[in-house]
């Protein structure tokens, strides 16, 4: 599905170029959570210099940006630019018209990035999370059968349910953000910057004070949460704060 909306198509399993991509996200994704990458991500000036298994994947991020660059120099070569066909294709053109923009920030690295981000975020995050909801699903056959109750209330047994349906699934939507905030993919919460004060719940967060955002919005403690909630038995008039929806 991403190579397919970044790239335009799909690639063959036996495309080693493909192989290699997979390899390197495979190997990311196996290093995302721990220590060393979590210092790295904290502390990059430091632990860029550093021996580690961070290292390795440093290397891994390089193979899959590379990988990223080869299928840009296609598209321009290849692709017509006023018809654009998939990300990449719709980066390019925004490039174009951006071109004479001083402050654009639409570049060709800036581009690699975000078809990396599509990879790194999309790929191994969204696997781990289903395995952890098929798993508390079968675990919890209770709180199984609310859910389907709720969607054949709502759509029957053979309508299509859509991301804007969610609104009319409460409970469902409810369980799916309880899955996310108890089962968190990574070691900790990526760190951010905020652009401008915010005040979130009551919490104020200065301008440009390094945050734990990821942490902020799934928190584990009573400072947010004024009661305990218990794996995934809740629905959603009985969150106490809706840090997630």
């Amino acid at each position: 599905v991403i190579c397919t909306l970044a790239f335009g198509h799909r690639f063959s399993l036996e495309d080693n170029e493909f192989l290699k991509l997979m390899e390197a996200l495979e190997s990311l994704s196996q290093s995302a959570g721990s220590l060393f990458i979590f210092l790295y991500d904290t502390f990059p000036s430091v632990m860029k210099y550093l021996p580690g298994p961070h290292q390795k994947a440093l290397l891994s991020m390089e193979k899959i940006l590379s990988f990223a660059k080869k299928e840009i120099e296609r598209h321009k070569e290849h692709h017509p630019l006023h018809e654009p066909q998939d990300f990449i294709d719709f980066y390019l053109l925004q490039m174009e018209k951006c071109k004479d923009e001083p402050d654009s920030t639409y570049d060709d690295e800036n581009l690699a990035q975000c078809v990396f981000d599509l990879f790194a975020a999309g790929t191994e995050t969204t696997a781990s999370t289903l395995e952890w909801a098929l798993l508390l699903m079968a675990s919890h056959p209770d709180i199984q059968d609310k859910v389907q109750k709720e969607m054949e209330d709502i759509f029957g047994s053979s309508q299509i349910i859509h991301y804007r349906d969610r609104t009319k699934l409460p409970y469902t939507n409810a369980v799916i953000h309880d899955i996310m905030r108890s089962k968190y993919v990574l070691l900790a919460g990526i760190p951010r910057r905020t652009a401008e004060d915010v005040n979130l719940l009551g919490y104020s967060i200065p301008k440009v004070q390094k945050t734990d955002l990821a942490s902020l919005l799934c928190p584990k403690s009573k400072r947010c949460y004024k009661v305990a909630l218990q794996g995934i038995h809740t629905c959603r008039q009985e969150l106490p704060v809706q840090c997630i929806s």
